[in-house]
């Protein structure tokens, strides 16, 4: 699904406001994925708190929406910008890259409740398509 100019503007001007939330949002797709997706949970039996608000969830939150974030502003070249994450994710963690399409939904929703009067159906198609195609980029060294 490619991403077109209106949806790259789209998705940069959305995720300058969610600026300040970009943590918040992280927290609650990341809590909210282990929570509702258990699965996700094998990569991090290592932590003793896997619980939505837990310290090791917000502190791999923010690198996760860190990540996003570096994501926007190299939209024009997602998979150069993305090349060094996918690389790490396939060979060194070997993330099953179902887990990007979860987490992506999951940010969908977060953006959706912290942003509902400016998620509207254009920002919901736009982002949709910048998430699916960060994951996409993510499994790329998967092939």
């Amino acid at each position: 699904m490619s991403l077109t100019a209106k949806d790259m503007s789209v998705v940069k001007a959305f995720w300058g406001k969610i600026g300040s939330k970009a943590d918040d949002i992280g927290a609650e797709a990341f809590g909210r994925m282990l929570t509702v997706y258990p699965q996700t949970k094998t990569y991090f039996s290592h932590w003793a708190d896997l619980s939505p608000g837990s310290a090791q969830v917000k502190k791999h939150a923010k690198v996760i929406i860190g990540a996003v974030s570096d994501a926007v502003a190299h939209i024009d070249d997602l998979p150069t910008a993305l090349s060094q994450l996918s690389e790490v994710h396939a060979s060194k963690l070997r993330v099953d890259p179902a887990n990007f399409k979860i987490l992506a939904h999951n940010i969908i929703v977060a953006a959706a409740m912290y942003f509902p009067a400016d998620f509207t159906p254009e920002v919901h198609v736009s982002l949709d398509k910048f998430l699916q195609n960060l994951a996409w980029c993510l499994a790329e060294r998967y092939r």
